[in-house]
């Protein structure tokens, strides 16, 4: 009993230690812009092999390898709840064409270079350069949210990603089948192999689908209640893929991936409420299953490594991928600066080292040393992740792929009051996005030649039509103030509860203000004023201005300058970030920040107005001469 204590303890330890470690790394991730997979990764091997502070294998034993895989079904599963077939058309031609020429010419060449350049024997490289074909939406869909790029070459990477993951398994799979069969039965051909798994893949899909068919039909309809439809969920994922992987090994990947693609598709309304937790199992899973790992390797399995391995991953970066994307990508619509930069991104994840250390065992009870994968796969990880996450924005900047790194602004309701704010901001090269469900309404900010959607924000189509990644901050400034909190609260899961605003503050000494803060976005201007209030100003001749400060003319200068009645509204830093002066929170002016202030028509004294009058009577002159 004291045992099992101990043996309890040591686990619980270890989930804390694990949770502390990749969570830790995501938030350093935040701060300092580097990849997040790295700093995880580096994170795990400290903490396992390096200063040995837990093992995850001795604290786990046997659930170890159940749980990663469970780990990795339900993040193929998240991943495809993110892909909608209405994406497809940034995505054009170019996806199909890595399916289905990608994915056999990755393997050819990854086993032509693992076999000749990285010495592994035949049966042992075909099988790895199967897994390779994979780039893993672990390591992808991070790097697309830190980096800026294009909307067509980033849903590419993703859908590749996704895509490829369970195929890069099943590549696996039939590698293993076909020498586990030759090495029973000598002679045995691949028509004994491949058509099997390629029904059992036929069938899983088909499982997968049934599920997300059953699903859609339930949640709508009422047959879960709201507080058990995310536990469903989870549920019905866990039990596709393992009853998939019953029929055949990995076969379970097929199913979850087609379940969340098939899921995305049904416009199943109430699947938005559970987007939120989905994000945020997402990340748990991916930050303990790297973590994990990683801890989990073994400087033995780091001997295998030689110069011959390091070889073959210049050759996996430099030859493999580029090779295999643009004879793939021949004739097809994608632009060549595209072209180059899919080939240089590749990065692998949380697939490539679970299946690859599930068949490094395997391989021994056939015949074939295949321990070497499991120090090669982290090494094919950790090299693509550095090269190409502390890559991506230089080569999209070199390939003029890269979108703008200023912050923008969204925002929503069109009217001479937002319009205003964002032509001063459009002015001052800060992205920005006016959304309106009128035509009419947009006139004023088409007239302006500013960038306009028109839509409803809250139409689930618009999240595929409109490309949110510039906007870091979101403005609700319609004339219905409950309207604006909605907006608000349904973007402050994407967008950042501390990134969404709205005009007026809730209060009970005011009746106009009813909604309590909590379903609020935060209040613009300190002091609370609504969508009436700066209406009426504006109407009587309020306008915005813009105030640069300096070392010398710092913020209580630029405040006298202003009139007394005038309220600061935001500042923008020199690099674009955006901070608001809001009733909760006064961000700290500096020099190089530009504030925006709403204020009243500046009085001038008598002298200020006859040294204008004067100024103008001599420009006149001067211009009579001139003609």
């Amino acid at each position: 009993m004291a045992r099992k204590s101990v043996r309890g303890m040591e686990q619980t330890l270890v989930i804390a230690m694990v949770g502390i470690l990749g969570i830790g790394a995501q938030w350093l991730a935040w701060r300092t812009g580097w990849p997040a997979i790295v700093l995880m990764l580096a994170a795990g091997f400290l903490a396992g092999p390096v200063l040995g502070l837990f093992d995850p294998e001795h604290a786990f034993g046997t659930m170890l390898e159940p749980m990663i895989a469970i780990g990795v079904a339900l993040i193929l599963f998240e991943g495809g709840l993110s892909l909608d077939f209405r994406e497809l058309r940034h995505a054009g031609d170019g996806l199909w064409r890595l399916v289905f020429f990608g994915v056999p010419l990755g393997w050819v060449f990854g086993a032509f270079a693992a076999h000749s350049i990285g010495g592994l024997e035949w049966p042992v490289a075909i099988l790895f350069a199967g897994i390779l074909v994979v780039t893993g939406p672990t390591v992808v869909m991070p790097l697309l949210r830190q980096s800026s790029v294009k909307p067509r070459p980033a849903a590419i990477l993703k859908w590749e990603a996704i895509v490829n993951d369970p195929i890069g398994a099943l590549c696996a799979v039939i590698a293993y089948e076909y020498f586990r069969k030759v090495a029973e039965a000598p002679g045995s051909g691949l028509f004994e192999v491949v058509p099997p798994l390629i029904f059992a893949a036929i069938i899983a899909g088909l499982i997968g689908y049934i599920a997300a068919a059953a699903i859609a039909w339930a949640f709508p309809r009422g047959a879960v209640p709201e507080y058990l439809k995310v536990p469903v969920l989870l549920t019905a994922v866990i039990v596709v893929f393992v009853l998939s992987n019953t029929i055949e090994h990995e076969a379970g990947l097929v199913a979850v991936t087609v379940m969340g693609i098939a899921l995305a598709n049904m416009n199943v309304s109430s699947l938005r409420s559970i987007h939120p937790f989905k994000q945020n199992i997402a990340v748990l899973l991916i930050s303990g299953l790297f973590i994990i790992l990683s801890a989990s390797l073994e400087f033995e399995e780091l001997s295998y490594l030689n110069w011959n391995f390091a070889l073959f991953l210049l050759a996996l970066l430099f030859l493999v991928r580029p090779a295999t994307i643009l004879l793939s990508l021949l004739g097809s619509s994608v632009p060549w600066n595209e072209r180059l930069f899919l080939a240089w991104i590749a990065p692998r994840g949380i697939v490539l080292v679970a299946i690859s250390g599930f068949f490094a065992l395997r391989l021994a009870d056939i015949g074939y040393d295949g321990r070497a994968l499991i120090g090669l796969s982290f090494a094919v990880v950790v090299a693509t992740i550095v090269a190409h996450g502390f890559t991506i924005n230089l080569v999209a900047r070199l390939l003029n792929l890269k979108g703008s790194n200023r912050p923008g602004m969204l925002v929503v309701g069109s009217t001479t009051w937002t319009t205003a704010l964002a032509k001063l901001l459009h002015d001052m090269k800060t992205p920005v996005m006016v959304v309106d469900s009128s035509w009419q309404r947009l006139a004023l900010a088409r007239q302006k030649g500013l960038p306009f959607y028109h839509g409803e924000i809250l139409n689930e189509a618009t999240e595929h039509n409109l490309d949110l990644t510039p906007y870091s901050v979101l403005v609700a400034a319609t004339e219905n103030e409950a309207y604006n909190a909605l907006v608000c609260n349904e973007f402050a899961y994407e967008i950042g509860r501390d990134k969404v605003f709205q005009l007026g503050e809730a209060g009970d000494d005011d009746d106009r203000h009813t909604l309590p803060i909590g379903l609020r976005g935060r209040a613009l201007f300190e002091s609370g004023f609504g969508v009436e209030d700066v209406s009426e100003r504006q109407a009587s001749g309020w306008v915005f201005r813009k105030t640069k400060l300096s070392e010398e003319f710092d913020f209580e200068k630029a405040q006298q300058r202003l009139p007394e009645a005038a309220n600061m509204l935001l500042l923008v830093r020199e690099d674009g970030t955006i901070r608001f002066f809001t009733h909760a929170a006064r961000p700290e002016p500096r020099a190089g920040d530009t504030i925006i202030s709403f204020s009243p028509p500046q009085e001038r004294s008598p002298e200020e107005v006859a040294a204008r009058r004067a100024g103008k009577r001599q420009k006149s002159q001067e211009a009579g001469q001139g003609a």
